[in-house]
C-alpha cells in the first residue's frame, strides 16, 4: 500500500472482513424480492419474544450510558458457568474479545498461531497489532493439534482454537484438546472460541471452561449472536483467570456493550426453553440441507454446528452469484482456502428448501 503517511506495521497488508451480503442489498441490486438469507450463521428463529418485550419497555431508557461493567449480566453467566464475575469480560460480540486479547498479548516480534481453514477474525485482530501470524495445515479440514504444537516456538503468544470451527464445522473432542492445551507452555496464551457450542449434541465434545482452574493461560470465549439470537445486537464475552480478565479490561473501551445488548442477553438467559427450540429446528433443518446435497450428488463437511459447507464440485464464486440471481444468498469460502465450498447456513425449512430447489437449478444450468 502506497501513503504518504504512515500507517502501523500490519495495517497495510490486512484484507477487510467481508460479511454477509445483507437482503437489502442484494434486492436493491438486483430489483428481486423475498430474498432468503443463509450466509451469516444467524439463527433463523430470531430472539425470545421475551427478548423483544423487555427491549420494547427499555426503549426510554435509551438516552442513558450502559452499566459500563455490565454488573447484572457478569453475575448471571457467573452463576451460570460456576465462577466468580471477575473472571468475566463482556465484549460487543466475541469478535471484540477477540481483539482485546491480540492487543494485550501479541506485538511486533509475537507470533499468532491459527489452523488452516480458521475464523478470519484471528489473523485480523493479529496482524493489526504488528504480530506475525503462523498457520498449521489442517487435517481433514480440521485443526491438526499435533501441527499445531509442532509450530509453537519461542514467539509464539496466543493460538487461537475454534471448536467447531467456521467455517468448517469440525470439532475436536475431549481428550485431544484437553492434552493439546495442557503440553502448551504457560506462557502461552490459548484461546479456545466456543461460539457454536450450543449446537454441539456429542458425547465427547468439551466445555473447555470445565480447565479454567487446571490452566491459567486459558481464555474461552462465547456469544450470544447464535443460538441466543442476537447477532443484531453485538454481545459476547470471555471466561478467563482474574488476572487476564484484569488485563483484557485494561484495554476494553468504556460502554463497549451497549444496554439493549446487556438487557437483551440477561433476559435472553431467563428464556432457554426459546434457545432450545432453535437447536431443534437446527437439527432438522441440517438434515433437510445435507440429505439435500447429497441428493444432488455433492459432497459436504460434516458439521456440528449452525451451518454447513457444501462442495459445489466447481468455482464457488460463480454457483454463488448464480444463486445471488435467484434470490439466495449463500457464502462461498475461498478466503478460508475452499474456493470449490458454499458455507450454508441453516435457516427456516422453507427457506433450507428454496437453497435446495435453487441450487439443483444452478447446477444443472
Amino acid at each position: 500500500m502506497n501513503t504518504t503517511f504512515s500507517i502501523a506495521p500490519g495495517i497495510g497488508g490486512l484484507t477487510p472482513y467481508v460479511p454477509g451480503k445483507p437482503v437489502s442489498e442484494l434486492e436493491r441490486e438486483l430489483g428481486i424480492r423475498d430474498s432468503v438469507k443463509l450466509a451469516s450463521n444467524e439463527n433463523p428463529l430470531g430472539p425470545s419474544p421475551m427478548v423483544t418485550a423487555a427491549l420494547s419497555r427499555a426503549l426510554g431508557e435509551l438516552s442513558r450510558y450502559p452499566d459500563g461493567g455490565g454488573f447484572g449480566l457478569r453475575a448471571r453467566l457467573a452463576g451460570r458457568h460456576a465462577i466468580d464475575a471477575d473472571r468475566i469480560t463482556l465484549g460487543n460480540g466475541s469478535n471484540d474479545v477477540l481483539d482485546m486479547i491480540a492487543r494485550v498479548f501479541l506485538w511486533p516480534g509475537r507470533e499468532a498461531l491459527i489452523s488452516e481453514h480458521a475464523f478470519a477474525v484471528y489473523p485480523i485482530s493479529s496482524q493489526a497489532v504488528g504480530a506475525t501470524i503462523r498457520i498449521a495445515p489442517a487435517r481433514d479440514f480440521a485443526h491438526d493439534l499435533g501441527a499445531m504444537r509442532a509450530r509453537v516456538g519461542d514467539d509464539t503468544g496466543v493460538v487461537f482454537i475454534a471448536n467447531p470451527n467456521n467455517p468448517t464445522g469440525t470439532w475436536l473432542r475431549r481428550g485431544e484438546l484437553h492434552n493439546f492445551l495442557v503440553d502448551l507452555p504457560a506462557r502461552v496464551i490459548a484461546v479456545v472460541d466456543e461460539a457454536y457450542i450450543e449446537y454441539v449434541d456429542e458425547p465427547d465434545y468439551p466445555d473447555a471452561a470445565e480447565w479454567l482452574d487446571e490452566l491459567p493461560n486459558l481464555i474461552v470465549t462465547r456469544t450470544f449472536s447464535k443460538a441466543w439470537g442476537l447477532a443484531g445486537l453485538r454481545i459476547g464475552y470471555a471466561l478467563s483467570s482474574p488476572l487476564i480478565a484484569d488485563l483484557l479490561n485494561r484495554v476494553r473501551q468504556p460502554f463497549n456493550v451497549n444496554l439493549p445488548a446487556l438487557l437483551a442477553a440477561e433476559t435472553a438467559l431467563d428464556d432457554e426453553s426459546h434457545m432450545r427450540e432453535g437447536l431443534r429446528f437446527n437439527r432438522c433443518g441440517m438434515r433437510q440441507i445435507v440429505d439435500g446435497v447429497t441428493a444432488l450428488g455433492l459432497e459436504y463437511i460434516p458439521s456440528v454446528g449452525n451451518f454447513v459447507c457444501v462442495d459445489v464440485g466447481r468455482d464457488a464464486a460463480e454457483v454463488d452469484q448464480a444463486l445471488l440471481r435467484e434470490g439466495v444468498i449463500t457464502r462461498p469460502v475461498a478466503n478460508y482456502g475452499l474456493p470449490r465450498h458454499l458455507r450454508v447456513s441453516i435457516g427456516l425449512p422453507e427457506e433450507n428448501a428454496r437453497f435446495l430447489d435453487v441450487l439443483n437449478k444452478v447446477l444443472a444450468s
